[in-house]
């Protein structure tokens, strides 16, 4: 019988003799210590891996058979296993050294008839991550066998070590079997598998979110609507405890989300919730459409609710409705009387004109949207807002999206699990049970959840708590991975992988000109394979609100000739979104189109390093003006290169000539200190500048 010593073959590798016991044992050969014999297969096999692993990749030639094991020469094999093959390259003879190999190592295959093994299922759920001899017993497959496809592939594993989702698939396919990526239980809990019985879906109220401008009257329609159309029950006035409540209009009942603003909106939805089904939009009729008009309007389109148009202080003297509703036609929001599909309802909140109407609206356009649910099922719900109450702990905004939730009931929000030990209404009544659409505060969470986690009533407390268990390990991953947002370099990618890619952009610049001719641009970029979707536009600097738009969205941000203040920036690295900042306008025409085609070439990346605010400007003989400045963030160094910002426009941009500490020069000044800094050939820097230093550092891109 052909066959080695351990401690040999342990030996002309150049090993240890420890190492290669562990990594046969592995391989599952049957020995017991280094004194022990294999069959020269294994030591062929043993071998390829080791000089594999080494880079030498040579082909050997085959060992000759060895009646006697202590008649077997090492030093004689090991000549004859270092000589070049004759076959060379042959990729026939690979294949059938390859099973020759595995076929002996595992001598213990039990085969059929026909020489393959019987496949008893036709498709498998698999983990993320498998065992070679997990998969084999699951495929009733030797492990051996499996090896031996997987060296075909160019993967080189052991029994015991795991293989990815992907190339267990590409191994299932081999053998005819169709693998499935099974579901944790989190999963299973969270993702609502099952659909409900039309039979059993009844009509919810609408879900309604007020967005506009400041002053424009949103929080004056609340309280009107809140104060005239409560519930005949709520006796001895209106104590409003939570950020929701219904109100009920000709029988029927309407839910308003209490957090006017298109930012509770959005960050909301950047959690994946989506709860609103109607958004009004309030704009006075003697202000028009303002720029927060406008980041509203985008902020309904992106979450693709209808929109309802309330033109409120029509009663005021210098009210002119049509002049809004021109300026609304412009931003695509065309009324009906124009021929248009918006509803638009003059009003004026403050002297309840037009409430009524407006309610009117609602319920149709609610009635058109056919909104029903099941409310013969376990709970499920949205998160409006949370907090930590001192006498009652932790306290939490849900809105039920389908379900009725009762006390008593186990559930998973989030990360967290509890069991609910109070109801609460929107009038401060203790209640047992809340229906679809109706907004409610729950007591019994383990903690305080965040805004847009969605709650799911489980069968019992230990899936409440597993399911919660599982969402911190996965938000733990999250993490360190960091958010997947939307960024140019992935564009490519998805087009390659046969996807209808949609590249989200939100645009802002420094003038209303550029703007539009950045956009018209841009969107003659789509193509059939990509299409470019502008969700947002407006002149100034990039603020955090443009940032939660498009974190929700997955888009990336377009910054022509403007910066993102600090809030801003740190939003974009918390949410990892992409900013890209441009001074040229066929630049970023360019890289667009480059993304597109998958062009993408390396480039330098802006890392900014500090800002500093200007509090006083000096004027020095032979220097020119220096700026008293005081470090706000990171750090000013004196090789950075430096731009001016005045309302985050970019006025200058250029080097530091100057940088002193008092009287001495320094190399930089840090966070919370003053300074001086003279920027090269710009004197005309003003008291409340801002200056950014920042540093161009070379980037691969990789697609």
């Amino acid at each position: 019988m052909k066959k080695v010593r351990v401690y040999e073959l342990a030996k002309e590798l150049n090993i240890e003799s420890k190492s290669l016991v562990d990594f046969l044992l592995e391989l599952g050969a049957d020995i017991k210590n280094h004194m022990s014999s294999v069959e020269a297969d294994i030591a062929e096999m043993v071998q390829e891996h080791f000089l594999g692993a080494s880079g030498n990749g040579e082909d050997v030639d085959q060992v000759e058979d060895v009646e006697d094991e202590d008649e077997f020469d090492s030093k004689d094999w090991a000549k004859k296993r270092k000589k070049q093959s004759k076959h060379g390259d042959d990729p026939e003879f690979e294949d059938k050294k390859i099973e020759r190999i595995v076929k002996n190592a595992k001598g213990k295959d039990k085969r059929s008839s026909s020489g393959e093994q019987k496949i008893t299922a036709n498709s498998l759920e698999l983990p993320e991550t498998i065992t070679v001899k997990d998969l084999g017993q699951k495929l009733s497959i030797s492990p051996a066998e499996l090896i031996k496809k997987l060296m075909k592939m160019g993967v080189m594993v052991t029994v015991n070590q795991y293989i990815d989702f992907k190339t267990a698939t590409a191994l299932c396919s081999e053998y005819n079997v169709e693998a499935h990526q099974e579901k944790d239980l989190a999963e299973t809990v969270f993702e609502e598998i099952e659909e409900d019985d039309p039979a059993l879906l009844e009509p919810r109220p609408p879900i309604v979110t007020i967005m506009g401008h400041v002053d424009h009257g949103k929080t004056t329609l609340l309280d009107s609507i809140r104060k005239s159309k409560v519930a005949a029950s709520e006796a001895g006035g209106i104590t409003q405890h939570i950020g929701a409540y219904q109100v009920q209009y000709q029988g029927k009942k309407i839910t308003f989300i209490d957090t006017p603003g298109h930012e509770a909106f959005t960050a909301i939805r950047s959690r994946g919730a989506q709860v609103t089904d109607i958004a009004v939009l309030v704009v006075a009729a003697d202000d028009g459409v303002m720029p927060q008009t406008i980041e509203a309007i985008n902020h309904a389109r992106a979450a693709k609710v209808p929109i309802i148009v309330a033109v409120n202080k029509v009663d005021l003297p210098n009210a002119n409705p049509d002049r809004v509703m021109q300026e609304l036609s412009e931003h695509g929001l065309i009324p009906e009387s124009w021929g248009g599909d918006t509803i638009v309802v003059k009003m004026s909140a403050l002297q309840y004109e037009g409430v009524d109407e407006l309610l009117e609206m609602i319920l149709l356009v609610s009635e058109m949207e056919e909104l029903k649910a099941n409310p013969h099922r376990r709970a499920r719900a949205t998160v409006i807002e949370a907090q930590l109450d001192k006498g009652r702990g932790p306290v939490a905004t849900v809105l039920i999206n389908s379900g009725t939730l009762r006390i008593g009931d186990n559930f998973a929000v989030g990360h967290l699990s509890g069991r609910v030990r109070a109801i609460i209404n929107d009038r401060g009544e203790n209640i047992k049970e809340a229906v679809p659409s109706q907004p409610v505060e729950i007591l019994g969470i383990s903690d305080v959840p965040e805004a847009g986690d969605i709650l799911v009533v489980t069968e019992d407390e230990q899936t409440a708590r597993q399911v919660a268990h599982l969402k911190q390990l996965r938000l733990r991953e999250q993490e360190l991975r960091g958010p997947v947002r939307a960024n140019l370099e992935d564009l490519f990618t998805q087009i390659q992988e046969g996807k209808t890619a949609e590249l989200n952009l939100v645009l802002k610049a420094d003038v209303q000109g550029s703007l539009e001719a950045l956009r018209s641009s841009l969107e003659k970029l789509s193509t059939d394979e990509v299409r470019v979707n502008i969700i947002h536009q407006g002149v100034g600097g990039v603020s955090e609100s443009d940032v939660q738009l498009a974190a929700a969205s997955s888009a990336v941000i377009i910054a022509f000739n403007v910066r993102p203040d600090p809030n801003a920036l740190r939003a974009a690295e918390r949410e990892r979104v992409d900013i890209r900042s441009y001074r040229v306008i066929y630049n970023a025409i360019d890289e667009v189109k480059a993304a597109m085609s998958g062009l993408l070439e390396p480039e330098y990346r802006e890392e900014t390093l500090g800002r500093a605010e200007v509090r006083q400007t000096f004027k020095v003989p032979g220097v020119g003006v220096v700026a008293g400045c005081y470090v706000q963030d990171g750090k000013i160094t004196r090789t950075a290169q430096v731009r001016v910002l005045r309302d985050n426009v970019i006025v200058h941009e250029g080097k530091i000539s100057s940088l002193k500490r008092f009287k001495d020069d320094v190399r930089e000044v840090l966070h919370g200190y003053e300074c001086g800094i003279g920027i090269e050939r710009f004197n005309d820097i003003k008291e409340g500048d801002f200056i950014e230093a920042f540093v161009m550092k070379e980037v691969a891109r990789t697609l």
